[in-house]
């Protein structure tokens, strides 16, 4: 009965059988009919759609938002200590070159120490503005592209539950006795039914799609990115200015004015 109602598609339904008992729930609404579907499942009774393939995707993506959270969090800590580090080599550099003027004795040596606090400074501020864009590249891609995906799969799961719930009532409907008065209550599921079953499918391909998108606005993101925080840190440990002047070029950051308040001094173009 059910296949020629449903039609599987992509989709399929898992039972889901428990001891659990739940008391009837009256069914004169959607959101009571949603409410029993619901505990349904929760109670282990009934059955749920599922499309296997886009569930797995659904879960990966949960996996890999969690996971650059972690590296989100990672990298901001990173950005503060390297602005504690500047502010410190900047004090350090100041304080050498005052006693440079006042120890004639030890001038060229307070000179030079100076002189290496305030290239590393130098240095380090390039630094910091590649792990800010750094940063701000993964924050965007994490609470706005990956969120905007989770927020139509929060839909999508939620049309999934009303499908089901008016599924079940059509099934329900169907197995009863046929008389002029069932008879108008199944045409009724049936039309309802359709409505939800549009709107499920319709959100399921909405999801596929986002998905691929953002899977490739990810690699696309993620290689630069990447590139961008090897070359800048790779730079920098080695000492070479050029290089880190040359990464920022690549991929146009702007550093802004020495003294702007933190985090950062970074402005992209």
């Amino acid at each position: 009965m059910t296949d020629g109602i449903l039609g599987k598609a992509a989709t399929m339904e898992i039972p889901i059988h428990g001891n659990g008992e739940a008391g009837q729930l009256p069914e004169d609404d959607g959101l009571e009919q949603c409410t029993k579907q619901l505990l349904s499942e929760r109670f282990g009774r009934g059955s749920r759609t599922v499309d296997l393939e886009l569930e797995l995707q659904i879960e990966l993506l949960r996996e890999t938002k969690r996971k650059y959270e972690s590296v989100l969090q990672l990298g901001r800590a990173l950005t503060a200590h390297l602005y504690s580090l500047l502010q410190t080599q900047h004090a350090l550099g100041d304080a050498f070159a005052d006693l440079s003027q006042k120890s004639p004795e030890l001038q060229e040596e307070f000179g030079y120490n100076a002189e290496t606090q305030k290239l590393l400074c130098k240095n380090g501020e390039t630094l910091l503005g590649a792990v800010n864009f750094f940063v701000s590249s993964i924050n965007t891609l994490v609470t706005k592209t990956m969120e905007d995906t989770l927020m139509t799969v929060k839909q999508y799961e939620a049309a999934r539950l009303e499908y089901d719930a008016y599924r079940t009532d059509l099934e329900e409907l169907s197995l009863g006795p046929r008389d002029a008065g069932t008879r108008g209550r199944l045409e009724s599921a049936q039309a309802t039914f359709q409505a939800h079953r549009d709107k499920y499918e319709k959100l399921r391909g909405d999801v596929a799609i986002k998905l691929k998108f953002l899977e490739e606005n990810k690699i696309k993101v993620m290689h630069k990115q990447l590139l961008l925080f090897h070359n800048a840190v790779s730079a920098y440990f080695a000492g070479n200015q050029k290089q880190l002047e040359q990464t920022l070029q690549q991929f146009n950051i702007k550093l802004r004015p020495p003294g702007a308040e933190k985090p950062s001094w970074l402005e992209e173009q």
